[in-house]
């Protein structure tokens, strides 16, 4: 059973929604995902993509503007003004794609080729649009624009501002080659809200049906293996300790403990996993010769409630179980899990609608282990949930996890654009005060 979205608002909030929804369409958001896949935006260099939004919400009535980080790279935001005595609300989503979309930085690591899904050029298969992060991040950040389109076009008087943030650098990523060292792991969230770009409220557009309160942080190893230097015509006369062999008996543990501290760290929505993730080590010119060392990198997924430093003395304990102590770790990246109040007003706006759409009880769904830039924003204290789109399972290919970031539904992306006008109407078009009297009272209760 489903529902017209509508329920649980009064008369005049449900005629505003419905407003702003006639300008939501299947072909608009069409045309903005095209438009958005179109321009390459890898972690680094989003500042094409940020202008090309910016020009895009300027010539639907947004005041809207483009913020460099440097000359490739840049955030992009939107704001609709209110009167002042409302909240202000921001919808956000990031705009970096994993990957390249090139041969020389994706291959051979994303697989032996490039198929048309992994490049920055939308194809259209009906209901289908497929081009690198055509679901995520870009196919959410079209909703986060139509979403502001639509009241900007529908004249809706706002009481706080509404932001449409797209921010730079969101994916999990180190710095791709160039001058600056610090462009991922949510730099542009960090920066728009550094330079004043602040809400009351936020709402993440990301993967994933459901409202989420709640998600990991991340923390990263670099565990170093010991062996011995030497030569393989001397492998049979000279002491023999090859750091390569042994770092394999390291991630094999590895592999098994990180089932081990999922089991030890799933509450309420996360299950945080842990990947071994590359390897180096050895001169590749010289095969003849094994080196001293060999290091791996580890991703280990953190929740809310465990801090980086109990994770990293966790890893070490870990580490220390192994058979001799040949390997030592620097804990080289930390970004801490977060939480929203479930009895904040945006998750019960954002829960209500969704709610309205369904026709039945908020489905939690639980086992989630990916971190986005809601850890910038609830850790600069601004109460965010996270909505977002399935995964596509339907489709005339099969669904792996790169087509299923380079495939998204349009229809699913009209269901979510709804579902974030609607939360937009019922926070922005209300008093401070009324949203206060609202979670006083629901703490009151609990």
């Amino acid at each position: 059973m489903s529902g017209d979205g509508l329920a649980g608002l009064d008369a005049e909030r449900k005629g505003w929604t419905t407003e702003a929804w006639q300008h939501v369409t299947l072909d608009r958001l069409r045309e903005l995902i095209t438009g958005l896949v179109d321009i390459p935006s890898p972690t680094g260099d989003e500042g094409p993509l940020a202008a090309h939004i910016a020009d895009t919400l300027k010539s639907a009535g947004c005041r809207a503007a483009v913020q460099p980080l440097d000359d490739r790279q840049a955030n992009a935001f939107a704001r609709l003004d209110g009167d002042g005595t409302g909240p202000d609300l921001m919808l956000y989503a990031p705009i970096d794609t994993l990957t390249v979309g090139e041969e020389s930085e994706d291959l051979p690591w994303i697989g032996p080729e490039l198929r048309d899904d992994m490049r920055p050029a939308a194809t259209v298969h009906d209901d289908l649009v497929v081009g690198l992060g055509a679901s995520n991040p870009k196919g959410h950040a079209a909703c986060v624009m139509m979403a502001a389109e639509a009241i900007a076009l529908a004249g809706i008087p706002l009481t706080g501002d509404l932001v449409a943030a797209f921010g730079a650098g969101g994916m999990p990523t180190n710095a791709r080659p160039g001058p600056r060292h610090h462009t991922g792991q949510g730099v542009g969230c960090s920066f728009l809200l550094e330079q004043g770009v602040w809400t009351d409220y936020a709402v993440i557009a990301k993967p994933g049906w459901t409202v989420s309160w709640d998600e990991v942080g991340l923390v990263w190893f670099e565990a170093t293996v010991r062996g011995i230097h030497t030569y393989v015509g001397s492998r049979h006369r000279l002491p023999y300790d090859n750091a390569i062999a042994r770092a394999g008996e390291v991630a094999q543990h590895l592999e098994e403990w990180f089932a081990e501290y999922a089991g030890r760290h799933t509450s309420g929505t996360v299950a945080p996993q842990g990947i071994v993730s590359s390897v180096r080590g050895g001169w590749p010119r010289m095969a003849a010769v094994t080196p001293a060392a060999c290091t791996l990198m580890v991703d280990l997924r953190i929740g809310p409630d465990t801090t980086p430093m109990q994770a990293k003395r966790e890893f070490l304990a870990a580490l220390d179980k192994l058979p001799e102590n040949a390997v030592s770790a620097e804990m080289v990246l930390a970004i801490p899990g977060t939480r929203t109040d479930p009895d904040s007003w945006i998750c019960r706006s954002a829960t209500a609608g969704w709610e309205a759409f369904e026709g039945r009880e908020h489905e939690v769904v639980r086992g989630n282990s990916g971190a986005t830039d809601a850890n910038i924003l609830r850790g600069r204290g601004i109460p965010t949930v996270r909505v977002g789109m399935p995964k596509v399972t339907e489709a005339p290919f099969d669904i792996d996890f790169a087509r299923g970031m380079n495939t998204v539904s349009v229809r699913a992306m009209e269901k979510l654009t709804r579902h974030l006008v609607r939360t937009a109407v019922d926070t922005v078009t209300r008093t401070r005060a009324e949203l206060e009297e609202v979670e006083e009272a629901e703490g009151e209760a609990v």
